[in-house]
């Protein structure tokens, strides 16, 4: 750890979701001392008897040594947790309200219990925001509930900054340790620099740090989830259109494509369409506050409309196989939003099942991760124990996630346990022409016979 005049030794971090409990274990394993603080009697207890308190891989042995190391112990009390720190990190959530605008009921109530905290300090203290929030609003609302709750003045009495993540679940603790960029949002030049100072020390050498107005980190942070949407929702039109053109794969039009050094291959792979905690929250917040700006970001409604229509389009593919669904068994190979995580928010094999199920059809599904969908609608999900006992006796099986175990079968696994061996490969985890060969096969991005796109597929489902 680099040695900075003053450096900041002692941490606190007000949220314990993917991003507050991955910022505190990255931090303690590079020897600051950590206070992660949660309202959640149960997380404080999970954390600090060694354990992650959801799953991620690697975060429950990064817990275990954190906590071992003496580095890191979770705390209820806010106000202790600010009080015993020098720099605290807000990463709190900001779920999506009905309208598609955010909710800030969590970043406003832990901003005043961290401005509670401060009136009980005589030293500087850096508050840092990492919650996802659209431009504005650490100098709005955040800065006005931390100076209310505190009778103190931000850039004066305190330090105030917008430090956006950047991670991706199922690869947080990397993510956290080695990201591409940091980005330092400033309220003034002395929170800058402390931040700064802090973030040298923690990274060392070969980061590139960028230190911008609140605004414009907070921009970042929405421009950056916005732009990775834009790339998948492309490829999967591009996928669209390749269908219509037998001889034509959209996996190998990708690769020609994301070889141009201006584009680059990564988030160009077709498939059933993104979900998760953050593309489309974000997409359609940015999309909301554009509109109260004035503007109405077509490209980005796009976006989210090719998204909503390939999870629809992969169970129309799905349909147009059986034929009649009704009483057929369909075998769901996948449940969450991507692989090595049991996140569902957002996944498109919940509207894949819930149209399946809404046509007659029995649905059972296995996922490494996810053991039952707990949302109202799908009390007819059947969740089989293994692979095998899910492609028993289906009559079509449809690739939703793309683990490592489905990638390891071989065409002789569904043609052994299936009634009737059809596969539709959404994730392109498979070999088209070696499992076209063998049994019935669709792939999203393959060309086929037109009779067959226009019977399955319309261009508005």
């Amino acid at each position: 750890m680099t040695a900075h005049e003053n450096a900041v030794q002692r941490i606190s971090i007000v949220g314990t979701g993917y991003v507050g409990l991955s910022t505190a274990v990255c931090f303690a394993s590079r020897g600051y001392d950590v206070i992660a603080s949660t309202r959640s009697e149960d997380k404080v207890r999970t954390i600090n008897a060694k354990r992650a308190p959801f799953y991620e891989p690697g975060l429950d042995e990064a817990v275990r040594t954190s906590i071992e190391s003496g580095h890191l112990h979770a705390e209820i009390n806010r106000s202790e947790a600010v009080r015993q720190t020098e720099v605290t990190f807000l990463t709190v959530g900001t779920p999506e309200k009905a309208d598609g605008t955010i909710d800030l009921r969590y970043v406003i109530s832990a901003s005043e219990d961290i401005g509670r905290a401060l009136t009980r300090k005589k030293t500087y203290h850096l508050v840092v925001v990492k919650s996802t929030v659209t431009p504005g609003t650490v100098r709005g609302p955040v800065k006005a509930a931390l100076e209310e709750a505190s009778g103190l003045v931000a850039g004066r009495d305190f330090g105030l900054c917008m430090n956006p993540e950047f991670l991706r679940q199922g690869s947080a603790i990397r993510d956290t340790l080695y990201p591409d960029r940091v980005v330092i949002g400033e309220y003034d030049k002395r929170s800058g620099q402390r931040l700064a100072d802090l973030l040298e020390g923690f990274y060392g050498s070969g980061i590139p740090i960028l230190r911008m107005s609140l605004e414009s980190a907070e921009m970042v942070k929405y421009a950056s989830n916005t732009f990775l949407a834009m790339k998948i929702s492309y490829a999967n039109e591009m996928a669209r259109i390749c269908e219509r053109v037998p001889g034509v794969d959209v996996s190998k039009v990708m690769a020609g494509v994301g070889l141009d050094e201006r584009i680059n291959p990564k988030f160009l792979n077709a498939g059933a369409g993104f979900g998760g905690s953050c593309l489309p929250k974000d997409t359609k917040a940015l999309c909301k506050f554009a509109e109260a700006q004035g503007y109405s970001a077509p490209l980005l409604r796009a976006t989210l409309a090719v998204n909503q229509a390939q999870a629809s389009h992969v169970a129309q593919l799905a349909l147009a196989t059986l034929g009649e669904p009704r009483g057929k068994k369909v075998a769901l190979l996948g449940l969450s939003f991507k692989p090595d995580t049991d996140d569902l928010r957002e996944a498109p094999s919940l509207t894949v099942a819930r149209t399946l199920l809404g046509a007659g059809a029995r649905v059972s599904a296995f996922d490494p991760a996810v053991k039952q969908v707990s949302q109202p609608g799908f009390e007819g999900l059947d969740y089989p124990s293994s692979i095998s006992e899910c492609l028993a006796g289906a009559h079509c099986c449809i690739i939703l996630t793309e683990w490592e175990q489905f990638k390891r079968l071989t065409p002789d696994d569904f043609i052994q346990s299936m009634a009737t061996p059809a596969v539709i490969d959404a994730r392109r985890i498979f070999d088209p022409h070696e499992f076209g060969n063998r049994l019935t096969f669709l792939a999203v991005g393959v060309g086929r016979e037109l009779d067959v796109c226009r019977t399955s597929v319309r261009d508005n489902d």
